[in-house]
């Protein structure tokens, strides 16, 4: 809740005039209590979780010709049942942690988080720079934990549920044992807590993660995927490999980016799956042309 009656009061605290988007974010958060806007956060990682993979899930059930010629593993068609049960599955999670953001509010926002709610507004500049401390921090936590996950105790108790889906949609990102939601929410809250942000902030990075989390697990790779023009970014086909190679996987752990891996030597399995897939691709073509060529000379002999 912001401390001040009005916008002039505010103003006169900041020594200038608002921004239109400080002037808007008072209007809709100077009465409103600091735990609801904690509690944001989970309302706006619902509707995402919800909306985004649609799209892709719809058009493979009703229109499968105009998205299946990008689909990682287009032999694999997951039942719409599927899809749904991996959702509501995962959706159950939501409720119970807007009960446990308001339970523990006092002390993780006000103590560990020390999230800022009023004015002013982080700069764009502070706020992409947070960004890419807590994405870089994220990455490299979680590689560790994912690598835990998949030793022998860590998969058959916690892991396996995840790869469930051995060809993923975007729903089977969030589709997790209890214990590994938990365990992989602490590299995402590792960056906040170290470098304290802005409520708006957090939203924004808690969105781009999970959008991205959804979009690796797709099952889909089109020509404008944010691996083409990010380096180091592992996107959709470099996660598919790693639920395509299964529960003894020991290739691919990355969420984000791809340096862990490559520093580690964790990506040898995909590696030579790639250099595999080219090669077969070469002899398809090569073998394309011959019977092309055979053909036409034969008919020109003819």
């Amino acid at each position: 809740m912001i401390p001040y009656a009005t916008a002039a009061e505010a103003e006169a605290a900041l020594g200038r005039a608002m921004t239109w988007a400080e002037a808007a974010w008072y209007q809709y958060s100077a009465a409103m209590p600091d735990s609801w806007l904690h509690c944001h956060t989970t309302f706006i990682l619902f509707v995402i979780y919800t909306i985004t993979p649609l799209p892709l899930v719809v058009l493979e059930q009703f229109a499968p010709s105009v998205v299946l010629p990008y689909k990682l593993q287009p032999r694999v068609r997951l039942p719409l049942a599927a899809s749904l049960r991996c959702y509501m599955e995962a959706a159950c999670f939501f409720p119970l942690a807007v009960g446990f953001q308001l339970v523990s509010y006092p002390v993780a926002v006000k103590q560990i988080l020390r999230t800022r709610m009023g004015l002013p507004l982080p700069s764009v500049r502070e706020a992409v720079a947070q960004l890419v401390v807590y994405s870089l921090l994220e990455d490299y936590l979680s590689y560790w934990i994912h690598r835990l996950l998949h030793t022998q105790w860590g998969y058959e108790k916690i892991h396996r549920v995840h790869h469930e889906f051995t060809a993923p949609t975007g729903f089977a990102m969030s589709y997790s044992h209890w214990a590994e939601n938990l365990l992989l929410s602490i590299p995402a809250l590792s960056g906040p807590v170290i470098v304290p942000c802005h409520i708006t902030t957090q939203w924004l990075w808690f969105s781009i993660r999970l959008i991205e989390g959804i979009n690796t697990h797709s099952g889909y790779h089109f020509p404008f995927s944010p691996s083409k023009l990010i380096p180091f970014y592992g996107g959709a086909a470099y996660h598919d490999y790693h639920h395509y190679a299964g529960g003894h996987s020991q290739s691919n752990f990355a969420p984000l980016f791809t340096y862990c891996d490559y520093i580690y030597r964790t990506d040898k399995g995909y590696r030579y799956h790639k250099l595999k897939q080219a090669k077969l691709k070469s002899l398809e073509e090569n073998n394309a042309e011959k019977k092309g060529g055979t053909t036409a000379f034969d008919i020109g002999k003819d």
